[in-house]
């Protein structure tokens, strides 16, 4: 029985799914958030775009990518002839000049493949892009949810198997931090500011690697009593703590990578010359 207090009824059809859907909350607001909630995705998409533009642009480049003794960590492990010194050296013309095609277009697909699938990475660019949904609270204007169960989201669970192709890169990073502490005539002992620069970066690759859910899982999952597996213990307690600051380091991480192979770019064009230390 009406009581006279109801509302009128919407004159629009309510969709079938979705946050709007019949049996949800009829709320006509598209949210109730009064403050600038849009500037965290937003920040967020601009962020990872321009990582984006600049990895394209350097990885099609195929130019500039090799200063004695540093390689960028976006054409690395370097097996171009560009990164085949006049004299013996530790890069071999493996593969000669890539038949005109940038290296980088192949090695990144592991580096980059680990962060699309990373968890963190999976919710900045849900929300920066998709709008899946842009905050909390807010809802998305899709209709349908269907979470990553289908082509090509599903392909987001083969990230532990990206992690252990990650474990590989790192080692190839930190080989070449190795050999950054020489000089361009190839003499050890040496250290320059790309030095610190590759030093940096590996750090952080190492700690962003590290602190990925899938490697907290392998360390420590699967464990019923951990009492009996006090190292495995310890190394979860480790990784926990680094897991904790796991998108601090994706984007200090990005950030180190990116800088790490524009140092190098400015070097190998000739804008300055690699200050060296001693």
């Amino acid at each position: 029985m009406a009581t006279g207090t109801e509302p009128p009824p919407s004159t629009h059809p309510r969709p079938s799914s979705g946050v709007r859907g019949a049996g949800r909350a009829a709320i006509a607001a598209p949210h109730l958030r009064t403050d600038r909630w849009w500037l965290a995705p937003a920040a967020t998409a601009a962020g990872l775009l321009a990582f984006i533009v600049y990895s394209t642009w350097r990885a099609f480049a195929n130019a500039d990518y090799y200063a004695a003794p540093y390689v960028s960590p976006f054409y690395s492990p370097c097996l171009a002839e560009n990164c085949r010194p006049m004299h013996a050296g530790p890069n071999a013309d493996v593969f000669g000049g890539w038949w005109g095609i940038s290296p980088a277009i192949i090695i990144l697909i592991f580096p980059l493949g680990f962060r699309l699938t990373c968890y963190y990475y999976r919710k900045a660019y849900y929300r920066g892009f998709w709008a899946s949904p842009p905050a909390c609270a807010v809802a998305e204007p899709h209709t349908k949810y269907t979470g990553e169960t289908r082509f090509p989201l599903i392909l987001q669970n083969i990230h532990r198997y990206f992690f252990y192709a990650a474990i590989l890169v790192a080692g190839i990073l930190t080989y070449d931090t190795v050999l950054s502490f020489r000089d361009e005539h190839y003499a050890w002992g040496h250290m320059g500011l790309g030095t610190l620069v590759f030093l940096l970066n590996i750090t952080l690759i190492w700690a962003y690697t590290i602190s990925c859910h899938s490697c907290r899982h392998i360390v420590g999952g699967k464990l019923k009593h951990f009492s009996r597996h006090p190292v495995r213990y310890r190394a979860w307690q480790f990784v926990g703590r680094l897991n904790a600051r796991h998108m601090l380091l994706a984007w200090a991480s990005l950030v180190s990578v990116a800088l790490a192979d524009f140092y190098v770019y400015l070097v190998a064009s000739g804008v300055f010359d690699d200050p060296r230390f001693f």
